[in-house]
């Protein structure tokens, strides 16, 4: 055997280190990254400032208690917030998933079982179809009933980020005197002649 060969095969990580070790020279080298390590070393010496704890009393929802609420129960934070009409879109979404979820398991269990007996030599649940076709459809309704599960999980998350961005925004008031309009406007240029337009004029009233 070529001992050169076996050098080569028992250090991989040689040139990876080489690099490292260049790359860490080089930084080191570098002005600016001696100034900004300088300069954390003081941060650090510095004594850390208490954390203060968000102040959620200038508005009028709790944006944790809402999101505590829709985490214990879906849909309990956005009545609390009081968007209570955004209940039944967000169980809508529950049951339409979780209906899903149930239509693809089945299907998945299905061709498994099918898969099974194939191996076991009984070909009768679908005769027309070969193991590689019952693979794929054992694969795909898997995946499928997998990304539901996944999706499910995207919608309960859904519901604690509406909660929260809503109790946030219930300190945010239109007031009813902002009024906007869109007139048409009719212009003079030296160049062109006339010219119309449309303006665009945010009112107080």
């Amino acid at each position: 055997m070529n001992p050169a060969f076996c050098d080569r095969k028992s250090n991989p990580k040689t040139p990876w280190i080489s690099l490292g070790l260049l790359l860490l020279v080089l930084l080191l080298s570098n002005p600016a990254f001696s100034q900004n390590q300088n300069e954390s070393e003081k941060t650090e010496s510095l004594p850390k400032e208490r954390k203060e704890k968000t102040d959620y009393s200038s508005l009028p929802k709790n944006p944790r208690k809402a999101t505590i609420l829709s985490a214990i129960l879906p849909g309990a934070g956005q009545v609390y917030n009081g968007k209570a009409w955004k209940v039944p879109l967000l169980y809508a979404g529950f049951m339409t998933d979780i209906y899903f979820i149930g239509y693809n398991n089945k299907r998945y269990q299905t061709f498994r079982e099918a898969l099974f007996a194939y191996d076991d030599g009984d070909q009768s649940q679908f005769p027309s179809l070969n193991r590689e076709a019952l693979v794929r459809n054992v694969d795909y309704w898997r995946q499928n009933r997998d990304l539901t599960i996944l999706l499910l999980a995207g919608i309960y998350a859904l519901n604690l980020i509406d909660a929260n961005v809503d109790a946030h925004l219930s300190g945010f008031n239109i007031s009813d005197d902002l009024a906007l309009k869109f007139e048409p406007n009719v212009g003079t240029f030296a160049a062109s002649g006339s010219s119309m337009g449309l303006t665009m004029k945010l009112q107080f009233k």
